[in-house]
Order: structure tokens, then sequence, then C-alpha cells
């Protein structure tokens, strides 16, 4: 990426598109030698190696199939169209398979189904009789076989949709069992929750919504009504979702599947494609090249320029169990937008600057307070009552902590019994002096006391705690606990972690400056983090954590001793 610096990089059309081939063409080299699998790593999913090649194999397309419909090429096409003739051939040694139900191998059967939609002389007019058989007999199991009631239910649409639409059989009666499920899960305000779950994070934009717009542009004719609402409930969501973001580009860290990065920008594309006029498209087009420029800044692409998994670099401490080597490729569904023609008006407007937005805006939906300070392109959420209970990994760090910030990330676990492991930045941390630290998961009660966010939650079943999180102006925010315990308990409370090493090339190690008795904060050239006691005595202390995530490897603590009731 040697021209990411140059002022006049990511303005137009050619340029997305020449970007595009910057991170698809090394994937050249790691194609199987019957082109079925893509393997670009070896670290392991859940789901094995196997399949990690399928999936390596399915992610890119989601970038490629835009392209095509757009009317550009890319080299990759003639060894896609070998792989898919060789992986769905029962015949040939590198068969997909036969798929069981709820299996990751369903997942990747909605982008073939998105081409067949968009551009079938391409996936399908080139293919045989038997060729064109094999492909719809393996991607047919999606309607044989149950998916996980959430998103997944777009996948099962996507595929009878290109059935439809290359003249197929498809099961309509299971089509609209998916898209009432999906209908079930939505809520209000824009929002869905991804399932029977808490969980509102960034497969609300990058997955319902953009799964729902692309439906909503490729069915506006045969199922209008439906159209339509995802076309409203998608206006609604963007005035919300601007607030996720600075105007520099970033996003907030939150959630799981952050390694899918620019994937956060993929919402905007699919505003862009079903036309949806909710801003100016100067806004929207800016929206998407900052973000865009912004992520081709970080450190996400390995010397042979793979991306990794990690977020702003590689790091595989706070990936999910379902993160294989190819799993970052669904960052390419922001390439959806080289779907549209050269003189579509997202080309033709002229990129308009991050639009002015209230300083402090409560979203009830995912139980959020944004704080946005423009200065500074900081970006802070105080968050209470998110809670996904499952084996993903690391989700106490992704969703329960007191606050999110683009600017100061946030640790996850190395372990549980100290605090230089905890990753207890943001958080209340109790244990029974012996070490080993509980932190809030899920919350028993969540409610809005005027502008303040109130939790009840039970880290024992003995000890509640009840929490306030009070929003103050730009730059702070005050936290109130008050704790009922029969047991005696050691705290600890984490402020905001900050990188002791920011870009080693250019600032090197910062000179780092600390005050621990009346306050506890740490300073250096790239930013301020502080923690201040307003209560009782509290002692202050500044612990420097194992490398984890977002360059985080200090965080300034308040430590206190908690006896008994407080």
């Amino acid at each position: 990426m040697s021209n990411v610096n140059e002022e006049n990089w990511l303005r137009n059309r050619n340029d997305i598109i020449n970007l595009f081939h910057t991170i698809t063409e090394p994937l050249s080299p790691h194609f199987s030698e019957g082109n079925a699998r893509l393997h670009l790593g070896n670290t392991n999913a859940h789901f094995g190696h196997d399949i990690a090649g399928i999936e390596g194999f399915s992610r890119a397309l989601w970038g490629i199939v835009p392209l095509l419909t757009g009317g550009k090429e890319t080299k990759l096409l003639n060894g896609y169209l070998q792989g898919i003739k060789n992986g769905t051939n029962p015949e040939h040694e590198e068969y997909w398979g036969e798929v069981e139900d709820f299996d990751q191998r369903l997942v990747e059967m909605a982008v073939f189904g998105f081409a067949l939609a968009l551009v079938p002389e391409k996936f399908w007019t080139p293919l045989n009789e038997k060729e064109q058989n094999n492909l719809y007999r393996w991607l047919n199991q999606i309607n044989e076989k149950e998916c996980v009631p959430n998103n997944w239910q777009f996948f099962r649409v996507f595929v009878n949709i290109g059935f439809e639409n290359v003249g197929l059989p498809y099961d309509m009666e299971k089509q609209e069992e998916a898209l009432n499920k999906i209908e079930s899960y939505y809520m209000d305000d824009g929002w869905y929750s991804d399932g029977d779950t808490a969980q509102q994070d960034y497969y609300i934009p990058f997955a319902f919504h953009f799964y729902s717009l692309i439906y909503a542009k490729l069915m506006k004719n045969k199922d209008p009504e439906r159209a339509q609402r995802f076309i409203e409930r998608a206006s609604i969501f963007a005035n919300d979702y601007l607030y996720w973001f600075a105007s520099d580009g970033s996003a907030l860290p939150f959630g799981r599947s952050l390694t899918y990065r620019f994937a956060q920008g993929a919402f905007w594309s699919a505003v862009a494609f079903a036309n949806l006029e909710v801003m100016d498209w100067g806004i929207v087009k800016g929206m998407v090249l900052r973000h865009m420029r912004w992520w081709m800044n970080q450190s996400i692409f390995s010397k042979d320029g793979l991306l990794t998994i990690g977020y702003t670099y590689p790091n595989l401490v706070m990936a999910e169990n379902y993160n294989s080597p190819g799993s970052p490729y669904w960052a390419l569904k922001t390439f959806l937008l080289l779907a549209l023609e050269e003189e579509h008006p997202f080309w033709q407007a002229e990129e308009q600057a991050f639009p002015r937005l209230e300083k402090r805006k409560i979203q009830k939906n995912p139980k959020m307070i944004f704080i946005h300070n423009e200065k500074q392109n900081h970006v802070l959420s105080l968050t209470s009552g998110q809670f996904l209970k499952s084996i993903h990994g690391q989700n106490d760090a992704k969703y329960t902590k007191f606050a999110y910030s683009n600017q100061f990330g946030f640790c996850v676990q190395r372990g549980n019994d100290s605090e230089e492991q905890g990753g207890f930045d943001s958080m209340l941390a109790l244990s029974e002096r012996d070490g080993y630290y509980r932190v809030r998961k899920s919350c028993e009660v969540v409610k809005w006391e005027n502008e303040s966010l109130y939790s009840l939650w039970k880290p024992w079943d003995d000890v509640a705690i009840e929490t306030w999180l009070v929003p103050i102006d730009e730059y702070w925010h005050v936290r109130v606990h008050r704790l009922e315990s029969e047991r005696e308990l050691d705290a600890i409370e984490g402020g905001f972690s900050i990188p002791w090493e920011k870009d080693t090339i250019s600032t090197g190690r910062g000179k780092l400056k600390t005050q621990e008795m009346e306050k506890g904060y740490v300073s250096l050239p790239w930013g301020v983090s502080g923690i201040v006691p307003l209560y009782g005595e509290r002692q202050t202390k500044v612990v420097k954590t194992e490398s984890e995530y977002e360059c985080i490897v200090l965080k300034p603590y308040i430590y206190s001793f908690i006896k008994g009731v407080d």
C-alpha cells in the first residue's frame, strides 16, 4: 500500500477498483491445485482447515461479483470458475461435500446466490449442463438443512433469489419461512437483534441492513411491500449509524467479528447500491471513502499482501472461534459500490465532510450513549446491557465494558488472575482477595435514568452492584457504583487503555508521566487517559499489560479495597 498517504488517493471509482485489485491479486498463489479452496494460513477455526479453505474461496466473491457487475474484469475469474466446477462435483477430489445442519458451508453459499442474481453470464452461462446441475444440487442443500436462527436466514434467501433468476426450481416455502424469521428479529427505530439475543453490534449494519438493501434492490418489483419496509428501516438506521464513526473515517471498536475491519463501511455501500436517498450523496460517498482511507493506513496486511486476523494489526488473541485465515475477506462487502455504474450519483457527487452531529446521543436499542468530540476525532460510547453468551471468545471484553472508544480501543484477556492479564480497562473487576477477578457480564436490570445509563449486575449471587454511567462533557464521564456484599472483596477499576508505543518508526516510545495519589493518568504524545476517584480511599496505579488488542499495552487503574457492604 505504498500510496496510502497521497492526498488524492481513494477519491473516485477508478481508485476503488485499483484498491480492489491490490487487495485480491495476492490471493492467486494460494489456490489449491483444483482451485476449489484458498489456503491463506495455518491457524484454525472450529470448523477445521478443509472448510476454512472453502470459506477463503467464497469470501473474495463478495467483491468480485460487484466488480464484474460494474463492467470490470479480474484475473481471478477463470480460477474461480474452475474452482466452482470442481468444488461442486461429487466425483472430484476437491468436492465441497455434503453439508449438515448449522454448517459453516451454509454461510458461504450465500455469495453464489448473489452471483447468480447479479452476473449469471459470468458464473452460470459458462457452465455446461452437468456443471450447472452440480452447482444447483450443492447449493440446494441450504433448503434441506437447518440454518442458525439469526442473520444466517439471509443466506437461504440469497441462494433462492439466485435460483429464481436463472430459472431454477427454488423453495418458496423455505424462502418465506426465512424472511418471516428475519421479520421477527426487527425491534424498532431501524434496529434488529441478531436472533434471540441482546446483541446489537456490527451485524446489524453489515449483515441485516446490508443483505436487506440488496434484497430491496433485487426484489423491488416481485416483493415491493417487503422491499419498501427494508428501505424505510435502513433510512432510519442510517442516522443512528453515523454516530459510530469519527470524522477521520475510523469507527467504534465494539462487539464480535471486528476482524472483518472495513466491512464496518459496507452499510454505506449498500445504501448506494439500493439507491437509498437518505442523505446527500456526497455525505454517503465521504463516509465510505474516509473509512477506506483510514483502514488502508492500518497494519492489517501481511508482508505478502494478505488480510490478517486482528483489528488494526494482526492479533489472534482477539479472534472468535470461527475466524479462519480467510474470514477477514468479508471486508470486501464494502466493494459492493463497484456494482454502480460510473454515472451513478454516488460517483458523480463531490465528497462532503463528515456531518455535524449532536455532541451527545442516546441510542436506546443498543443501550448506548454516544459522545462525539469533533476536534479530536473521538467517538466514545457508554454502554450497559449487551452480553453475548457463547463460546466465540472474549465476549466480556467485546460487549460489557463501561465505555468504548475509537481512539483508545480496548484490551482483551490473556488470563483472569492478575491485573496485567485481565484486560480490565473500563471495567470494575472484583476478587475474593485471591487475585482471581470477576467482571460485569449479563445485567439483571438496565434502564435509563435522566440521561444516565443504569445497570444492576451480580458477579456472585450474594453480591449486587448498581452502576450509573453519566456523561459529563466531550472529555469526561462519571461512573457511580453501589455495592452490597457479604464477601470481603478487592476491586480494580480501569480507565481507558493507551498504547505505550504508537508508531515505532515515526514516534518511537513516548515519555511517560504519571501522578498516582490524587489522580491517576497516563500522558503520552498521542493521547492522555485519566481516572479520578471521587469518593473513598482508593489507591491509584498504572499497570503495563501484555500486548493485546488495538496496540494497547498500557492502562491506568484505580485500585480499591472493599470490605463488607459499601
